[in-house]
């Protein structure tokens, strides 16, 4: 049994990867609109939604796409096999700027890094059997790993952890919950999880520091990535990583709470009732995520489970608001530019996260100092964007609505073509 696509849910998926397209492209890092940065630390913007929501929307569609909910001898390897996919095609964002090629440089080394990012998106997007896909998801993680860790000076310090590694880690804890526990067996893993990350990260001393904290470099989620992630995380100079290794388990009741809300949207109830019961659930979820903050901060970085609620009850609320507006009041008008990015959101994470990395691959002199050498994305943003803004901040907010432009019309044609790529 399939279920026609959930357009408010499309709508919502599109709304957070066209805002994620922005506040990852910016003109120009260093004059960027606050709400468009990430909390320094505590605290939580626009950008710190993003995320977040992803997770949601990714555990809301879960019943939606098995609505049957049975379960049949291939579909444990189904949910593996494609959470291997989404994980390994994460890790190559991070591999992409590492790679070498038999010494080549400059515009040769971008060839060859283009191919293999072409031969790798096809491996882990294209349509095969299953048995094939599970060879290709296996073998790409096996290199992966050696790479890492086989003291190869280019890789040794490639970062694991990232955002479709921990979404593809929910997607697989979230589906098999789906498909094995009740939904009050759900919402029990979700409120243990929450309060166990809140215990383990306020009561457990940290090992050659001292009592628990929730500082910088300094906590229990820190702690463990240092030790288990050391050499692959964020950045050499810290010892964290924001997608570590702790800090995703309060993740999964971001997931766990799309669930719930997915199958609250396959209940025998009328329209009208699942908007009230969502809107009632995203104001309670909003109200405990405050409350237990005055504890345990909203913090995205350390993925706090004041953090969860917060931003699931944000993400419940907005989706019940566009599914109002958008199923019930059967209002589609001004939604159409947002389905197209919610369709096919996959090519965006992929091919966004390699774009920009290969054009600061292509060198050449710089017209205003010859002597001094310029990338293609510096120049394009220098030459053909700023010039016309005297506020800095507005013209590095140009150059983030230029790339979604050009987003926009690529999404369009495979809109219009019906070609939607998946892991």
């Amino acid at each position: 049994m399939t279920r026609e696509r959930l357009i408010s849910l499309d709508v919502f998926r599109g709304l957070t990867i066209l805002l994620m397209t922005i506040v990852n492209n910016p003109g120009d890092w260093g004059n960027v609109f606050p709400p468009l940065l990430h909390s320094q630390w505590n605290g939580c913007t626009p950008t710190d939604l993003v995320f977040p929501f992803f997770i949601f929307i990714m555990g809301v569609a879960v019943p939606l796409a098995m609505p049957t909910k049975t379960w049949e001898k291939t579909t444990f390897n189904k949910i593996l096999v494609r959470s291997l996919r989404m994980f390994c095609l994460g890790i190559f964002f991070n591999f992409f700027a590492k790679i070498q090629l038999f010494g080549l440089d400059g515009i040769p080394l971008l060839i060859g890094r283009l191919a293999i990012t072409i031969a790798v998106g096809y491996a882990l997007m294209g349509s095969f059997s299953s048995k094939v896909k599970n060879i290709l998801a296996f073998s790409i993680l096996f290199i992966y790993l050696f790479l890492a860790y086989s003291g190869i000076q280019a890789y040794h310090d490639v970062r694991l952890p990232g955002v479709l590694q921990r979404i593809a880690i929910v997607y697989f804890v979230v589906s098999l919950l789906y498909l094995k526990t009740t939904q009050k067996k759900q919402i029990i893993t979700g409120v243990v999880l929450l309060l166990g990350y809140w215990a383990a990260m306020t009561l457990i001393p940290i090992p050659g520091i001292g009592a628990a904290n929730l500082e910088k470099g300094t906590n229990l989620a820190s702690w463990i990535d240092s030790i288990l992630l050391k050499g692959h995380m964020y950045h050499e100079t810290i010892t964290w990583d924001p997608e570590g290794i702790l800090s995703t388990i309060p993740s999964v009741v971001n997931g766990i709470v799309g669930l719930l809300i997915g199958q609250i949207l396959l209940q025998g109830l009328g329209k009208t009732q699942k908007v009230q019961k969502m809107a009632v659930i995203g104001v309670a979820l909003i109200i405990g995520g405050l409350l237990w903050s005055i504890l345990f901060p909203i913090n995205k970085s350390l993925w706090t489970s004041s953090y969860v609620l917060y931003t699931t009850g944000l993400a419940t609320t907005v989706l019940a608001i566009l599914y109002y507006v958008i199923d019930i009041a059967d209002y589609k008008k001004g939604f159409k530019l947002f389905l197209i990015w919610g369709v096919n959101p996959m090519i965006v994470f992929f091919a966004s996260e390699i774009i920009p990395q290969a054009l600061v691959m292509i060198e050449f002199q710089n017209p205003h100092h010859p002597t001094e050498k310029i990338n293609l994305l510096d120049y394009l943003y220098s030459f053909g964007i700023a010039p016309f803004f005297n506020n800095p901040m507005t013209a590095s907010f140009a150059g983030a609505l230029v790339y979604v432009a050009i987003w926009t019309f690529i999404l369009w044609i495979f809109y219009k073509k019906k070609l939607i790529f998946k892991v």
